[in-house]
């Protein structure tokens, strides 16, 4: 079954296996992504809303706690005030007594200016001698037969929430209501504290969803629908009758779409009063978006897909006749052999191609071992040339300096004794034994510099006063591996060139420094200088490409730049009377190798 399937595919063309892989491989997995991705859109759009409307909830059920716990206080320190029992107690003889009673008392007032989350305060009390300033008032035979009068004189105490009208503007507000002893049973008073209706409907406008704060008789007392204001909760389309429960979460459909209820009881601190806060949400409005995002998704996946379907089709023609051309070219190539040739099954057009490649392969395989061949060879040569040129250059020293050194050991041993000439022999042998030994191809900047002060010493004992030296060297540098006489040529330079023209004394400073994780090498003088026209004569000179038949500045700068790339040659400032300064940079990282 399996070698069938796989000769089926051998002999299958290439144009009809790209359209098969597509349908395969792209095709179907991505429609099943497509539908996964569609359903966690949607769950998580749906989850995300529930998470929002358990926060609008606490977060309403918190401010509105807030208010609501405002009036419970109020109420309890109303409960307990001697003075307003006092004043509502008293019998008064007069309209002046009852005028310097209330005026004595203004607690009530008081309270509605400061607490904003207080509309109004009413005391009912049964006192034909108090009048009725809005604040305290005679009940009439109305207020005392309806249920909240006659339940807050029968509880004293307790706190009761109720909607109901304040007969001085005939607007409903949410009302705590208490019944307060005033010394008997039959001498009670009611406690009605307005909470504002405005500060409530305020914290619900900020909702996104529907929420409404419902009382104990399902009266809607504050909503961000401005039409449910004031209603009843029947006034809530609820096919269910769900938004009636007490709390819990619910779906239901609601107003004719299938909704999600959150119902959250609201106590208060001085306990269960019948509040609750019940928020709205059509799922449809939670997954539109979702749904929307799908829609536009799977559209842009399906004209992408058949896009791609029509593609493939037209270049998997393309490729497979352009294939047959390519094998007949191949063909043309060679009939070589690399060895191992490739096993070929099938006859599709990569099968023609790759029968066609393995005779090519052997002809490549042949002509990159003779470019490989042919690269050693230069390579080599390259090689050889470079030590050549290195040997050559550091082979041309020039004799002047030995012969006038050998001339001042003569005269000066004719003129003292035998203990000077003795210390000049011995540093004239140790520099002629260093410059026999250039040919090593390497050295220390340590061995180095003990030339270049053998060669100042000696330079010294020939012009005595006339010269001064200083030689400064990083210790981290001493160990560092350069080429041979690259810098005694420049001290030499420095010593020749900076004393002409001067009848003073020079001085010569060769400095080595390691920093930034190069060697920097510097040798100054404050002889006579350069002037400019010479300057940039010799600044050109260093980059001349003819051979120089004697050691100097430019055989210096290009065994420099030869060694570690033409960032490393010499720099050269001067200034008439001031002075030279030859300086040069090597990299730490580029350390000589032979």
């Amino acid at each position: 079954m399996r070698s069938s399937f796989i000769q089926l595919m051998n002999d299958m063309k290439l144009r009809n296996k790209l359209i098969l892989s597509f349908v395969v491989v792209v095709f179907v997995p991505v429609a099943i992504v497509g539908v996964i991705l569609t359903s966690e859109l949607r769950k998580f759009a749906f989850d995300n809303a529930m998470e929002q409307a358990y926060q609008n909830v606490d977060r309403v059920k918190k401010r509105a706690t807030e208010i609501i716990n405002v009036a419970d206080d109020l109420s309890y320190r109303l409960l307990y005030d001697e003075r307003l029992k006092s004043v509502v107690n008293n019998r008064y003889e007069s309209v002046y007594d009852v005028f310097v009673a209330y005026r004595a008392y203004p607690d009530l007032h008081q309270a509605i200016q400061m607490y904003k989350e207080i509309s109004n305060i009413r005391f009912y009390s049964n006192n034909e001698t108090l009048l009725n300033n809005w604040q305290f008032i005679n009940p009439t035979p109305e207020i005392e037969a309806t249920d909240w009068y006659k339940n807050a004189k029968e509880n004293v105490g307790l706190v009761q929430w109720d909607y109901i009208t304040d007969e001085r503007d005939n607007r409903t507000y949410l009302s705590l209501v208490k019944g307060v002893d005033l010394g008997s049973r039959d001498n009670r008073g009611v406690l009605v504290i307005n909470v504002n209706s405005e500060i409530l409907n305020t914290i619900l406008s900020q909702e996104t969803f529907d929420t409404i704060i419902v009382d104990s008789k399902n009266n809607i007392v504050a909503s961000n629908r401005p039409e449910l204001y004031g209603s009843p909760l029947e006034n809530i389309h609820d096919e269910s009758g769900v938004v009636y429960n007490l709390e819990g979460i619910y779906e239901s459909v609601i107003d004719n779409k299938e909704s999600k209820v959150l119902i959250e009881p609201l106590n208060t601190e001085s306990g269960v009063d019948g509040l609750r806060i019940i928020s709205i949400f059509s799922i449809d409005s939670i997954v539109k978006e979702a749904n929307r995002i799908n829609r536009l998704a799977m559209t842009v996946i399906l004209i992408s897909l058949l896009l791609a379907l029509l593609l493939i089709y037209s270049f998997s023609h393309l490729i497979s006749s352009r294939l047959l051309r390519l094998s007949k070219h191949i063909s043309k190539v060679g009939t070589g052999n690399l060895g191992v040739a490739m096993e070929i099954d099938g006859r599709d057009e990569i099968g023609q191609l790759s029968r066609q490649f393995n005779s090519m392969v052997s002809s490549i395989g042949e002509l990159m071992n003779e470019v490989q061949e042919s690269n050693q060879q230069k390579r080599l040569l390259e090689q050889k040339q470079n030590e050549i040129k290195f040997k050559m250059m550091a082979s041309q020293i020039n004799p002047h300096f030995l012969f006038n050194a050998l001339e001042s050991i003569r005269m000066e041993a004719h003129i003292k004794g035998e203990t000077e000439i003795a210390r000049v022999v011995r540093m004239l042998g140790k520099l002629m034994r260093s410059n026999i030994e250039v040919g090593s191809g390497k050295t220390t900047i340590k061995d180095e510099i003990e030339m270049v002060e053998c060669y100042l010493d000696i330079q010294k004992f020939r012009y005595e006063d006339r010269l001064r030296f200083e030689v400064q060297v990083d210790p981290e540098a001493l160990l560092f591996r350069i080429p041979p006489l690259i810098i005694q040529p420049l001290v030499e330079n420095a010593v020749i060139h900076g004393m002409d023209n001067k009848q003073e004394a020079t001085t010569v400073r060769v400095t080595v420094t390691a920093e930034n994780e190069a060697i920097l090498i510097s040798v100054a003088d404050d002889g006579a200088g350069i002037d400019p026209n010479r300057l940039e004569m010799i600044r050109g000179f260093l980059e001349e490409s003819e051979e120089q038949e004697r050691i100097g500045l430019r055989n210096v700068h290009v065994r420099l730049q030869l060694t570690y790339g033409p960032a490393s040659g010499l720099h050269i400032e001067s200034e008439p009377g001031q002075g030279t300064i030859i300086q040069f940079s090597i990299p730490m990282g580029g350390e000589f190798n032979d």
